[in-house]
């Protein structure tokens, strides 16, 4: 692996998110090479055409209301650029990635991690 290193959210990049607060056991669906998770309360997310959910913690920790509906994410991060294809595990289940992609862990939980493809990552995120 590289070095890691902090990243931010470019602040033009939002998502709009619903939590389910609903009485439902969840719900599973397939999604970046595997089967993912939704948990009671967890959120559903839709960020530039690509929907998502995010463990309902993790997404309280890492995002802020910037009008009814639409988030931004305001936690840094820390990344690195996989130099081999794996597999990382997710609160949500688990993500497929190639080399070249980044590795992505929130800082206020070591155990918070997932993969970005390169392009979408390179997007969406700038350095500290």
């Amino acid at each position: 692996m590289n070095q890691r290193s902090r990243y931010k959210k470019k602040t033009n990049v939002t998502v709009v998110a619903v939590r389910l607060n609903l009485d439902t056991e969840g719900f599973t669906y397939r999604k970046w090479g595997a089967m993912q998770t939704c948990k009671p309360g967890d959120w559903l997310v839709e960020n530039r055409g690509d929907t998502y959910t995010v463990d309902d913690e993790s997404f309280k920790q890492t995002y802020r209301e910037v009008s009814p509906g639409v988030y931004l994410k305001h936690a840094e991060i820390w990344a690195e650029i996989a130099d081999h294809d794996g597999v990382v595990r997710t609160k949500e289940g688990e993500t497929h990635y190639k080399s070249g992609d980044y590795l992505v862990t929130n800082p206020n939980d070591p155990d918070d991690r997932y993969a970005v493809v390169k392009h979408v990552f390179e997007e969406h995120y700038e350095p500290m």
